[in-house]
């Protein structure tokens, strides 16, 4: 009974702040596209002889590179439902634009930092080949709409480091060229992940440079501007903001909370509340994510019911319902029952969402953003 109490009032305090409309609104914001993560099942399965609990962890366990049969699946079920505008569900598509060159950053002796465009990566998979064609035609079709999400999704810094000092599971899951750090203590922790962290202040100065190349790089891949932004892990620091607008960053996508590295707390992260359609200082807009379809995280929780009734009650507050859906629940390469039971649940969620409010829209960040924006 407290734990219901306890969810409801949190469902109602994110939607209390911040912009309204009577409009019935629905994105979907799905991070980790073209981040390679767990390479595959073999991958996995001798993850799991070492003794490494990867089947405890839903992105080493079900999370890799995304195959064609996983955009085509996907794409099946979002065209195959229509708002009254006749607009399919759209997936704000948040895209890791490369990942680490294993071989040329092994040639150097873990001396020197080499990447390769996320698009260089699917040559190197089975059933990769036509996924950037598949992107292509998503966007066409308006099921499938990149924004940018980071160069990386690897903390370049800490990971390079701990290469160096042999750290031994970091390095075993680099012979893997994985980026799924089975978890130890004290090594291979999440840490690695959010690629915008920092322990200095000179690592700090490396984060604009390396976003600076990484929007570069979304730019001449996508031949248009991101105009929303998404930081892996919910980690960076608000000086970036002022660099992200010159680039043409308006909008800043996210969970209610940024976790700010701060180098004089001993917890090292502030932590900073945000809203739906609150401004920073540089007008851009906060799309702050009040909705949850993640049944990849855990086979107990209905996230079908659980996800209509944050709908509800974004829609009770005059709010958007801004759905937090990563790639990992639509990804089938490991495991293929994962994509099937959750693109099942993905049907029956559209179809209730369509039932219960005809009158629904189905947007992408940016369209959120600029309608926010008054645009």
């Amino acid at each position: 009974m407290m734990n219901n109490i306890r969810k409801s009032l949190e469902w109602n305090l994110v939607n209390i702040p911040g912009w309204r409309t009577k409009r019935k609104i629905v994105v979907i914001e799905s991070d980790d596209w073209g981040n390679i993560r767990t390479p595959s099942r073999e991958i996995y399965n001798k993850f799991l002889k070492m003794g490494f609990p990867v089947d405890k962890d839903c992105f080493c366990k079900y999370d890799s590179l995304e195959s064609e049969n996983d955009l085509i699946n996907l794409f099946e079920v979002l065209s195959s439902f229509k708002d009254l505008k006749g607009n399919s569900p759209v997936i704000t598509a948040n895209t890791i634009v490369a990942n680490p060159d294993f071989d040329k950053i092994k040639e150097s002796d873990f001396q020197v930092y080499y990447y390769e465009l996320f698009t260089e990566s699917l040559k190197r998979y089975p059933n990769h080949a036509g996924v950037f064609n598949l992107y292509k035609e998503g966007i066409s079709n308006k099921l499938f709409y990149p924004q940018f999400h980071g160069r990386e999704h690897v903390n370049v810094n800490l990971w390079m480091d701990a290469l160096r000092k042999n750290d031994k599971v970091t390095r075993l899951a680099f012979d893997f060229k994985s980026l799924s750090m089975p978890y130890t203590p004290g090594s291979g922790d999440i840490q690695y992940m959010k690629a915008l962290d920092f322990t200095n202040l000179n690592e700090k100065e490396d984060k604009r440079i390396i976003l600076s190349d990484g929007i570069y790089n979304f730019e001449q891949l996508f031949n248009y501007v991101s105009k929303s932004f998404t930081a892996t892990n919910s980690t960076w620091h608000s000086d970036l903001n002022s660099f992200l607008v010159t680039k043409g960053v308006l909008y800043i996508q996210g969970i209610p909370f940024q976790f700010e590295p701060n180098l004089m707390s001993k917890h090292r992260y502030s932590t900073i509340f945000h809203y739906c359609g609150q401004r920073n200082q540089f007008s851009q807009i906060y799309l702050v994510r009040n909705c949850y379809f993640e049944p990849s995280y855990s086979s107990k929780n209905d996230w079908v019911d659980d996800c209509l009734r944050r709908i509800n009650t974004a829609f009770r507050w005059h709010k958007p319902a801004i759905i937090s859906a990563h790639r990992l629940n639509f990804i089938g390469s490991i495991d293929p029952s994962n994509s099937e039971r959750n693109l099942r649940l993905l049907k029956i969620l559209f179809a209730e969402i369509l039932h219960r409010w005809p009158e629904v829209e189905f947007m992408t960040s940016e369209q959120l953003g600029d309608l926010i924006n008054g645009k």
